[in-house]
């Protein structure tokens, strides 16, 4: 007995159906869930961890590693990397503090810190987009001139900033508070928004993600590639000068050691956490968002606990190499492949 097409069709699921029902969660989903699951432990086991003022603290405590990495966000989505960014922050700010130590009104000083931190961020992209070198490569090396250079003219392992009194609109950022609100919170979500809206809503930011996808597609389409690459290393230089403007508000000082430390494998973390894709194209803001919610808890509670840093250093590696798998997990790399066209 034959069966009507229509008739068959109707028994037969849509296939847009049931790929939905055996869709994969996001990364971020699960790394958004994993977070709640552990402030709700935490909050049980660890006295005064839900403690609002704690709670603030913690928020506070990322959220310049959260403007970080928006930038390496940013570059990551691109299929590049920037791992200068730090040396970045710390090397612009560290000859402005020392400019005002020498007497250089503040204003002046924190537009020299801007100046250096955008002409490197046009350096890095240079090379990459017109000398075509690996980025992998010519960040690291810059990050070895800036900290080389920052330190020959402040030869110092921490310099010092003005007292928030005598220069409050330099402290502004990292030490006041709004409505009972650290300041760093606001910058942070307001950076977040402000990439959200520039990665989503304008026509630069879908070609960053068509770049990140298949370069030589998006070059085919008329993306002008050169002048794009140059514009996402300014923007990271810019969100790093940002950053630096927090820091010396939260901290009073700029240290040249973190430069040598682990802080720019931090910001890789979070990023490589909440989603991004190393191999580009895949992510967005709230990726960085819920890698920044995950670690911060995470340190938070090591602090509590009172753990040390090389056994945190050991569980921030385990925890990225658990991205990675989770990643190529959620990801295979023959779909990757496929995805990418190549």
């Amino acid at each position: 007995m034959a069966i009507d097409a229509s008739t068959a069709e109707q028994r037969s699921p849509p296939a847009s159906l049931l790929s939905q029902l055996v869709r994969k969660p996001s990364q971020e989903q699960i790394i958004l869930l994993i977070t709640l699951a552990l402030l709700v432990v935490f909050s049980i086991t660890l006295p005064g961890f839900s403690n609002l003022a704690n709670l603030l603290n913690l928020v506070r405590s990322i959220s310049i590693l959260g403007i970080l990495g928006l930038g390496m966000g940013l570059i990551v989505i691109s299929r590049g990397i920037d791992l200068s960014e730090v040396a970045i922050m710390a090397g612009s700010w560290s000859v402005a503090l020392i400019e005002i130590q020498r007497g250089t009104p503040v204003f002046w000083a924190v537009i020299v810190a801007l100046v250096i931190a955008v002409l490197i961020g046009v350096a890095n992209g240079v090379m990459v987009a017109f000398v075509e070198a690996p980025p992998l490569f010519v960040t690291l090396a810059a990050g070895f001139v800036i900290y080389g250079a920052a330190f020959w003219y402040a030869p110092s392992w921490v310099v010092y900033a003005p007292k928030p009194e005598d220069a409050p609109y330099l402290a502004y950022l990292g030490h006041d508070y709004l409505f009972g609100v650290p300041m760093p919170i606001f910058v942070f979500a307001l950076a977040a928004v402000a990439m959200h809206l520039f990665l989503s809503r304008t026509s630069t930011g879908r070609f960053i993600y068509s770049q990140g996808d298949n370069p030589e597609a998006a070059r085919l389409t008329g993306v002008a590639l050169r002048p794009l690459i140059v514009l996402e290393y300014v923007v990271v230089a810019l969100l790093a000068w940002l950053a630096g403007l927090v820091w010396i508000g939260t901290t009073g000082s700029m240290q040249m050691g973190i430069v040598q430390g682990t802080y720019i494998f931090d910001v890789i973390l979070v990023v490589v956490l909440g989603g991004i894709s190393l191999v580009g194209g895949r992510g967005g803001v709230f990726s960085v968002v819920v890698g920044c919610a995950l670690i911060g808890t995470l340190f938070n509670a090591f602090t509590i606990m009172d753990i040390n840093s090389e056994v945190q250093n050991i569980i921030k590696g385990v925890v990225l190499l658990s991205a990675i798998v989770l990643d190529n997990w959620l990801h295979p790399r023959d779909e990757e492949t496929a995805r990418q066209g190549e």
